[in-house]
């Protein structure tokens, strides 16, 4: 195998291991929200969860798509502004 062959199987194995990051955080910021909604629990403003929905999904992006850096902390910002319940201590 030659230089670059190597080359484009390593940055497509990145970009496969990226895209599959994101992926991942997208089912759970789903889940998450699903399971806010269910207990009756205020999920936040809902443009922040379509709009992370939308940027990875939409080919408009700050980065090229193999790059999925800018996606994964778009929906990173989205999961963590998800209201979580606080736990009350036990006493």
């Amino acid at each position: 195998m030659d230089t670059t062959t190597t080359l484009l199987l390593i940055a497509a194995c990145v970009a496969a291991a990226l895209l599959a990051a994101a992926v991942a955080l997208l089912v759970r910021l789903v889940r998450t929200r699903r399971t806010l909604r269910r207990a009756g629990l205020p999920t936040g403003p809902r443009w922040v969860f379509w709009g992370a929905v939308a940027y990875l999904l939409l080919p408009t992006d700050l980065l090229p798509d193999p790059v999925y850096l800018d996606d994964i902390g778009v929906l990173l910002l989205a999961l963590r502004s998800l209201p979580l319940p606080r736990r009350t201590p036990e006493g």
